[in-house]
């Protein structure tokens, strides 16, 4: 069997199985846009805000639907031991791993526009960097998931992966200047900001939408994908430590 059949079949597995099922819709998708849409009326600040917040939806709607597809596809899987029969895929260990992770970067993605394709209807969004706003999806998908992937393999239950990826999910919100801009943060939160991977795609983001960025474009996508890299070696390297030898 070739590489990429076994990679496309555990993906399409992935899809069959967990995608779209209510509680990561709910939690995933749901659940940002609720909490956003009372940020906006709370603000009272009417349509003009609309911009504004559409990157902060956007990138935890990305966040939520990430890591909470991560949770349950890895750690079921691990504690079914289902996982184990995947390791004799004839494929390399990375490729694997991308096949379990590549369902959730999607789903990620698509979550992505659904806020966009909403806010269309409200506004003008002729003025948006395409070219910009979606390369930072991509990898804001990308990092999100192998962020829930480094929390999923330490944990060996659902509900301690949904758990503890609140533990970072939370303070990402109000920390990485996706509603409240870094700069008007306590000195003391300052570096703890720029410590999550999301700040910057949230900074790309931005500017893309309004052209509210700190750093250069280049600089964002350049940390964005070290944290990319850190993040899937780090829990490769968990996983084999962990549940292989």
């Amino acid at each position: 069997m070739k590489p990429w059949i076994a990679f496309w079949n555990i993906l399409l597995k992935d899809m069959r199985t967990y995608y779209l099922k209510p509680p990561n819709i709910s939690w995933g998708l749901i659940f940002p846009l609720a909490w956003t849409g009372m940020f906006f009326i709370k603000s009272g600040s009417g349509l003009d805000s609309l911009m504004a917040l559409l990157p902060g939806v956007v990138a935890i709607s990305i966040l939520f639907g990430t890591t909470s597809m991560l949770a349950v596809t890895v750690t079921f899987e691990k504690k079914n031991r289902s996982f184990e029969r995947l390791l004799l895929a004839p494929i390399p260990f990375e490729l694997l791993m991308l096949a379990k992770t590549g369902g959730a970067i999607l789903f990620g993605v698509a979550n992505a526009f659904v806020p966009v394709i909403m806010a269309a209807f409200l506004a003008d969004l002729s003025t948006v960097a395409w070219r910009v706003f979606v390369p930072a999806v991509v990898m804001i998908a990308v990092a999100s998931t192998f962020q829930g992937l480094f929390i999923a393999v330490a944990v060996s239950e659902v509900f301690e992966a949904q758990t503890f990826s609140n533990f970072f999910r939370f303070p990402m919100i109000f920390l990485c200047g996706l509603f409240f801009p870094i700069a008007k943060l306590p000195i003391f939160l300052k570096p703890l900001s720029y410590v999550f991977p999301l700040t910057y795609g949230a900074d790309i983001l931005h500017g893309a939408v309004h052209g509210g960025h700190a750093m250069p474009f280049a600089l964002d996508l350049v940390l964005l994908a070290a944290f990319c890299v850190l993040l899937f070696v780090a829990s490769l390297w968990n996983i084999k430590r962990r549940w292989i030898m």
